[in-house]
């Protein structure tokens, strides 16, 4: 089965493409002749995710699916949230985001923070949506030079390193992504 994963973050595609593989024909963008950055402009993870896959999938007429993905801090309102990527600004600079996240958290006692992580399938024009959240608490400071994002200051709960200092298919293990993934696959398998 050919399906395209709709992001342009690397990252997320070798994060994900052990899951898929070899079972299905695990398709980029460019693959499909998708060059252009994605709508993200819903101002929920659900609404960002389904509003991407839309996207590709009526443009280039392809089974696929696209995720959107955030922290939320519970003493931060839930932010970052769904502005996780651009929290710091329109740069979407790991760093920059982690510093400012780092510094609106100072002198905060209240850590606790989860990923959350939507995805969106689009399969012969229906949809359909599975989700995937990773408790633990952010770090006064980072920690391992590995993952990407927030990874480095993410300390998920009952570990001792953080999403930084682990392997990927440690990280694959107990992800938001991960968890989201697999049921994206047992719903597939199944299907």
């Amino acid at each position: 089965m050919r399906l395209c994963f709709a992001t342009n973050n690397q990252h997320k595609f070798e994060e994900v493409k052990p899951f898929l593989s070899p079972k299905f024909n695990l398709l980029k963008l460019t693959d499909v002749g998708c060059h252009e950055e994605l709508p993200e402009t819903t101002g929920t993870i659900a609404g960002n995710s389904k509003q991407k896959a839309d996207y590709v999938f009526n443009k280039f007429k392809i089974d696929c699916f696209a995720d959107d993905s955030g922290l939320e801090v519970f003493v931060l309102n839930n932010s970052p949230g769904v502005d996780s990527a651009h929290y710091a600004g329109a740069q979407r600079n790991h760093q920059d985001n982690i510093n400012l996240l780092l510094n609106n958290m100072e002198g905060i006692d209240d850590r606790k923070a989860r990923f959350v992580t939507i995805i969106t399938l689009i399969l012969s024009g229906k949809y359909f949506q599975f989700e995937g959240v990773l408790e633990g608490s952010i770090l006064s400071e980072q920690k391992g030079a590995g993952g990407f994002g927030y990874d480095p200051v993410f300390l998920p709960q009952g570990y001792l390193n953080t999403l930084a200092e682990m392997t990927l298919e440690e990280k694959n293990r107990i992800s938001h992504r991960a968890k989201a993934v697999q049921q994206l696959v047992d719903f597939l398998t199944a299907a």
